[in-house]
Parts: structure tokens; C-alpha cells; sequence
């Protein structure tokens, strides 16, 4: 979960959230919607602008999740909580009755799940092995 300390902010036009300030010292910290610090401590207005200008659109790219073995798979995201983050190996939205699997990992996410390394316009079911 967040801290108690970190104040949401959301986007003003859907109210959708973007991000958490966190207080760091004397100023304040952006946080992604990963848990992840964006910036270093900036005044309140600046990490608020850097909330929106990271936006939302970067969680639908490809991400990588590298498994305690060395293993890496490219992922997609499914869901993004301030309780969990789970991700799905990427099936390119194939349409089976087989399921990709999942992986629940914890909010902050851990750095085992970064972006995706390799071209994204490739599918290679050996990439990361």
C-alpha cells in the first residue's frame, strides 16, 4: 500500500489516477502508479507536473519480468493496484482456451519488472531464455 504520507494525484479532466507526492525532506517526491519514485525532491507544483506529463500511456507498453533463475519473459501489465501488480507473459492477445500465465508481484514493484529490453515489433518465443 502507499504510505500514509503519499497524496494521490489524478488527473483533472477523469479523475484518473496518475501518481502519488510524497514529502522527501523539504520538498516532494513524484511516484508512478508502479510505486516507483519519478523525480527527485522538487517543489509541490513540479512534481505534480511531472505526474502529468509521465501520464498513463507508458503501462500499456511491453515490460520484462526477470525470474530469481535469470529467466526473463515479456510481459504485459493487467493490473496495477496500490495493493498489487499483476502481469501476464504477452500472447500478442492470442484467443485460446489456454490462458498466458500470471504473475502477482508486490506493490512497490520490485525491479525484476523493468521495460521491455528487446524490439518490441519481434516476437521471439526464445527472447530472454
Amino acid at each position: 500500500m502507499p504510505h500514509e504520507t503519499w497524496v494521490e494525484h489524478r488527473r483533472s479532466g477523469d479523475r484518473e489516477l496518475l501518481g502519488w507526492v510524497r514529502p522527501s525532506g523539504e520538498g516532494f517526491v513524484a511516484v508512478d502508479r508502479l510505486g516507483r519514485d519519478l523525480t527527485g525532491p522538487l517543489d509541490w507544483t513540479d512534481a505534480e507536473d511531472a505526474l502529468e506529463a509521465h501520464g498513463l500511456h507508458w503501462l500499456a507498453e511491453l515490460w520484462q519480468l526477470t525470474h530469481d533463475d535469470g529467466t526473463v519473459v515479456r510481459v504485459r501489465l493487467v493490473e496495477v493496484s496500490p495493493t498489487r501488480v499483476v502481469v501476464k507473459q504477452d500472447d500478442l492477445n492470442a484467443v485460446s482456451e489456454e490462458a498466458a500465465p500470471t504473475w502477482t508481484l508486490p506493490f512497490p514493484a520490485p525491479p525484476a519488472l523493468a521495460p521491455f529490453a528487446g524490439d518490441a515489433f519481434t516476437f521471439d518465443p526464445g527472447w530472454g531464455r
